[in-house]
C-alpha cells in the first residue's frame, strides 16, 4: 500500500467531492461525509506508526515516480523519525476541527469542510515531500485554503487579516524558491533532498542559502520580529482556522529548518546559531511579557504560541540530541495544547460572541464540566509536569543548560511568564462570581463539545505521562541529523 499517497490525497479527494456535490440544503449530509473523510484519512496514517522501524534513520514508506521528466522533478515521498509524527498529528487535528465546526458553521458548510480536508492533505504533503520542488508546491499550496478560511468565515477585519497572512508568508517563500533553483543548478539538475544534503557548498553560499530559507521558515514559525501577522490572523480567523494554524501550520516552518537549513547549510547554521538562539530567547521572554497585557483571549494565546515556538528553534540551534528532540516533542505537544486552547475559546465565543476577557468572569458557576477541561489545558499551557506541555520544554531547557547555563536559565525563567499570563486569564474568565447576565445564562458543553475536549485532553495527558513512543521514533533520525550537521562541508 502507498500509505503516504493515501494520507495526502484521501482528504483532498473528499474535499473535492464536497465542493462539487455539497450544498447548504444538504448540510447534515455534508458534515457526515466530511467526518467520514477526516476519520478515514486519520486511519490510513496509523500504519505509518505501527509499521515504523525505529532502528533506522533511513526514509521509510518511500514512493518515487517521475513527475516533470524534462526538469528531473519527481513525485518523491517518504518519512523518517522526524516527520512521521506530524503526519499523524495533522490527520488527528483535522478530525477534531471537523467535529468542532459541526454546529457552528451555518453557511457554505461544504466549502468550509472541504477547505479543511484539502488543507490537511496539503500539509501532510509538506511533511512527506523528498523532492525540493514538490515540497515548495505543497508548502505554498497550503496558503490557499487557509486564506479562504480566514477571508470567508473570519471576523469583521477578515479581509485585512487574510491579506496580511498571505503576503507575509508568500514574500518569505519567494527567497526560498531562489535558493531551491540555485541548489538545482548546483547539483547538476536535481531536486532530490538527499542529493542537496551532500553538496559541497562554500561558506558564503551556505550563508546566503541559510538566510533565504530563514526568510521562509522564520515567518512561518513565526519567530520574533516577523511574528506580527500571527495575532491579527488568529483574532479574525474562525475557531477551527486558529486551531489548525497554531497546531500544524506553524510547524511547517520549524520542520523546514530541520529538513533544509540544518542539513544543507550546516556550517552557516553553526555560524549563525548565536543569532537564532538570541531571536528564540527574545520570543520566549519578550513575547511572553507581551502576552501578559492582552485583553483579547485569542491574542493572548496567539502570543503564547510565539513564545512556545521560541523553545522549538532554541532547541534546534543548540545542536544537542536533547535540544533537537525536545524541540520536535515541543512541536507535537504544542499542536495538542494550542488546538485545545483555541477550541476552548471557541466554546465561549459561540455562546457570548466576545473574546474579551472582561466580558466573562465566574464561568465555573454555569459551566463546571467545561471549566475542568479549560483548567487542565491551561495547566498544560503553563508546562505543568504530567501534561504534554512539560515534556518538550523540559528537554529543551535541560539541553540549553548543558550548552550554556545562562541560556538555559533565561529559557527556564520564561516559564514563569507562561504561568502568569495563562493563570491570570483563567482566573479572570472562570473564577469568582458570575461576571454578568450573559455568564449567568451560559449552558455547559454538549456531547459534541465534550467529545472534542476529551480527545484533546487524552492526547495531552498521554503524551505528558508517557512520552516514550514519541521520543523512541525520532531518536535515531535526530542522531543521524546531528552527525551530518557536525561534518563541515566547506571546500
Amino acid at each position: 500500500m502507498e500509505w503516504l499517497s493515501l494520507a495526502i490525497w484521501m482528504p483532498i479527494a473528499f474535499g473535492v467531492v464536497l465542493l462539487a456535490w455539497g450544498s447548504d440544503e444538504h448540510a447534515d449530509a455534508v458534515r457526515w461525509v466530511a467526518l467520514v473523510g477526516a476519520i478515514a484519512s486519520f486511519v490510513v496514517t496509523l500504519p505509518l506508526y505501527l509499521r515504523f522501524d525505529v532502528s533506522t534513520a533511513a526514509m521509510q514508506f518511500v514512493e518515487k515516480s517521475s513527475w516533470i521528466e524534462r526538469f528531473n522533478v519527481n513525485y518523491h515521498l517518504g518519512v523518517d523519525g522526524i516527520s512521521v509524527w506530524f503526519v499523524l498529528l495533522t490527520a488527528f487535528i483535522n478530525v477534531v476541527v471537523i467535529i468542532a465546526g459541526w454546529e457552528v458553521i451555518k453557511r457554505n458548510v461544504n466549502q468550509y469542510m472541504a477547505a479543511f480536508l484539502i488543507l490537511s492533505g496539503l500539509m501532510i504533503g509538506v511533511f512527506c515531500a523528498l523532492d525540493g520542488l514538490l515540497f515548495y508546491v505543497f508548502f505554498e499550496a497550503t496558503l490557499i485554503p487557509m486564506y479562504l478560511i480566514i477571508g470567508i468565515w473570519g471576523g469583521p477585519n477578515k479581509i485585512y487579516a487574510a491579506f496580511k497572512f498571505f503576503l507575509y508568508t508568500l514574500l518569505g517563500s519567494l527567497l526560498m524558491l531562489v535558493a531551491l533553483i540555485y541548489l538545482y543548478t548546483k547539483s547538476g539538475g536535481s531536486f532530490d533532498l538527499a542529493t542537496w544534503h551532500t553538496l559541497p557548498l562554500s561558506g558564503s553560499a551556505q550563508t546566503l542559502l541559510f538566510f533565504a530559507f530563514f526568510a521562509a521558515f522564520a515567518v512561518k514559525v513565526p519567530m520574533w520580529p516577523v511574528h506580527t501577522w500571527l495575532p491579527d490572523v488568529h483574532v479574525e480567523a474562525p475557531t477551527g482556522g486558529s486551531a489548525v494554524l497554531a497546531a500544524i501550520m506553524l510547524k511547517l516552518g520549524a520542520y523546514g529548518f530541520l529538513r533544509f537549513s540544518l542539513p544543507i547549510a550546516p556550517d552557516a547554521a553553526h555560524e549563525w546559531a548565536g543569532f537564532m538562539i538570541t531571536l528564540s530567547l527574545i520570543a520566549v521572554v519578550y513575547v511572553g511579557l507581551v502576552a501578559m497585557v492582552q485583553q483579547d483571549m485569542k491574542k493572548l494565546v496567539a502570543y503564547s504560541s510565539v513564545a512556545h515556538m521560541g523553545f522549538v528553534t532554541l532547541g534546534f540551534f543548540i545542536f544537542s540530541s536533547l535540544g533537537v528532540s525536545g524541540g520536535i516533542v515541543q512541536m507535537i505537544s504544542h499542536g495538542f495544547v494550542s488546538a485545545a486552547m483555541f477550541l476552548s475559546i471557541g466554546v465561549l465565543y459561540d455562546r457570548v460572541h466576545s473574546r474579551e476577557i472582561a466580558s466573562y468572569g465566574g464561568v465555573v458557576n454555569t459551566m463546571p464540566k467545561f471549566t475542568a477541561f479549560a483548567l487542565f489545558f491551561a495547566m498544560a499551557n503553563c508546562g505543568l509536569p504530567g501534561t504534554a506541555g512539560f515534556v518538550g520544554e523540559w528537554m529543551v531547557i535541560l539541553g540549553a543548560v548543558k550548552f550554556n547555563f545562562w541560556i538555559g536559565f533565561a529559557a527556564a525563567s520564561a516559564l514563569i511568564f507562561g504561568a502568569a499570563y495563562t493563570l491570570w486569564m483563567f482566573k479572570r474568565v472562570y473564577l469568582g462570581a458570575p461576571g454578568n447576565d450573559k455568564v449567568k445564562a451560559l449552558t455547559d458543553i454538549n456531547a459534541r463539545e465534550f467529545l472534542v475536549m476529551s480527545l484533546l485532553a487524552i492526547a495531552v495527558l498521554y503524551m505528558g505521562i508517557y512520552p516514550k513512543p514519541f521520543t523512541d521514533v525520532m531518536d535515531v533520525s535526530v542522531a543521524q541529523l546531528l552527525k551530518h550537521v557536525a561534518i563541515s562541508k566547506l571546500n
